[in-house]
């Protein structure tokens, strides 16, 4: 398998800087078997039956996006340059990685000031992070992270538009409740209260799983053989209570249809051993064509990018030839694309 295998032309007004309103009446191409069907969000309910089971990420996404100065005393007296950080994760010992533009005009020992009530100093500097230090920490570090902070859209839109106070609510499911993602489990950004409700009617039950979705999601596959990719770990969990509830679906006959690539790959994990399990640590499972599923028995999931380790995860699922075929339907109709367009629900046979 090479990378060129997962490539498909997009043109670049199908990428979606805003989400539907409301969440649910965004599109919904549904691929069963060979069959391709045009719908709406909203008439899931009408492909689901009874007794299966949605899983769903309520991972709660923070706003890791930060702009800041440092200030730097100079011949010419003091100079000043602007620092936009992206955290990545908290250490054991509170520091947090960081993605720092740009890393080079920031020097071990330096503090970057967000706020006035934030800032953070630079411990060190490896493989292109920084490891950043925050003057607050617990409730105190949240309040000022919340004022000072914004949503960490995804670089496509980014390249659009900056984040803004609507992304705060947009870029959040509704379920969210375990602060830790650096960027939202997007399938799930679809659901809202009355899709719920409607799907509760129709007899589908529910399991909550985490996984801190990481902004390694968006890094690019730099090989040309995609089986010697290492993708990055993110920390999920899995409660004896999920696992119950998954394993009793799989026991009585219902389908397990996880919400977004994130709760698949968290439950794969967990299922290695042939069935599912509690699971509590990080993940670094890579699903290719060829990876066999344990748990999974359709997915809910939106439009990815070309040549991404996504696209080669719905390739495994729904074969690759078939996939391919999809997204060209979904080209030519003009679905919206990636983090706020539109969504499909994968079937295999």
């Amino acid at each position: 398998m090479r990378l060129s295998d997962f490539d498909f032309d997009l043109p670049d007004d199908l990428i979606a800087t805003r989400p539907a309103n409301p969440r649910s009446s965004a599109r919904l191409l549904v691929a069963q078997g060979d069959a391709i069907t045009d719908a709406v969000v909203r008439d899931l309910p009408d492909w689901l039956c009874p007794g299966d089971r949605l899983v769903l990420n309520d991972t709660r996404v923070i706003p890791a996006r930060l702009s800041g100065t440092r200030t730097r005393p100079g011949a010419a007296g003091e100079g000043t340059a602007r620092i936009e950080v992206t955290l990545l994760e908290p250490g054991a010992d509170g520091a947090w990685s960081a993605l720092v533009k740009p890393l080079r005009k920031l020097r071990e020992g330096e503090t970057v000031v967000f706020s006035d009530a934030l800032n953070a100093t630079c411990e060190s500097k490896d493989d292109g992070q920084a490891r950043l230090r925050f003057n607050l920490s617990g409730e105190d570090f949240d309040a000022a992270l919340n004022e000072a902070g914004a949503m960490p859209l995804p670089p496509y839109i980014e390249a659009k538009r900056k984040a803004d106070a609507r992304d705060r609510e947009d870029y959040q499911t509704v379920w969210a409740r375990n602060k830790g993602a650096v960027a939202a489990p997007t399938a799930s950004l679809h659901f809202d209260e009355p899709l719920l409700a409607a799907l509760r009617a129709r007899g589908v039950e529910f399991t909550h799983v985490t996984l801190h979705v990481g902004a390694g999601t968006f890094l690019p596959v730099k090989v040309d053989d995609v089986t010697t990719h290492k993708m990055h770990g993110e920390w999920g969990e899995i409660t004896e209570q999920a696992a119950a509830e998954i394993a009793a679906t799989k026991a009585a006959g219902g389908r397990v249809i996880p919400v977004g690539t994130t709760a698949l790959r968290l439950i794969e994990t967990a299922a290695r051993g042939g069935a599912i399990a509690p699971f509590r640590g990080v993940t670094v499972i890579f699903i290719y064509p060829g990876f066999t599923f344990q748990v999974t028995d359709a997915l809910m999931t939106n439009f990815h990018l070309p040549r991404s380790t996504l696209m080669m995860l719905v390739s495994a699922l729904m074969g690759r030839a078939r996939m391919m075929r999809v997204y060209e339907h979904a080209v030519q109709d003009r679905y919206r694309f990636f983090s706020y367009g539109d969504a499909s629900l994968l079937i295999p046979e």
